[in-house]
């Protein structure tokens, strides 16, 4: 079953041992993660000195299933940018936050900024 949405942020964290980890990590067994996010982490991981390979077994080990994305989801994605883009939200960000109104689950972050957004999405902060 479904309860959470990961944002990058929120991998990222576990991944590092960062504040909040703890969080994701009872969460991630229940949570899914789009593969625009897993990007991201992909890239973050690379951008840290890991390689492309390491990068990418690392994100295909964890507990969590990764989503696709079409083109539903993408046009979902777009709606909420003029509402968003004041908090500096990024496309990955919409992307998170337009699966987890798909699926009617909380999206979970580090991004503290989500804390204001009043988009219908329910956000969980794991710091």
């Amino acid at each position: 079953m479904i309860r959470w949405v990961l944002d990058a942020s929120a991998v990222l964290a576990l991944l590092r041992g960062e504040p909040g980890a703890d969080i994701v990590g009872q969460a991630i067994v229940s949570s899914i993660l789009s593969s625009v996010n897993a990007s991201e982490v992909a890239a973050k991981l690379i951008a840290l000195g890991a390689s492309p390979e390491i990068a990418t077994q690392t994100i295909a080990e964890l507990a969590c299933a990764i989503v696709d994305v079409d083109a539903a989801l993408g046009l979902r994605a777009g709606a909420p940018y003029a509402t968003t883009r004041h908090r500096g939200l990024s496309l990955g960000d919409r992307i998170c936050l337009a699966l987890a109104e798909r699926e009617g689950v909380p999206a979970l972050t580090a991004d503290r900024a989500w804390a204001e957004l009043a988009i219908g999405v329910d956000i969980s902060l794991i710091r």
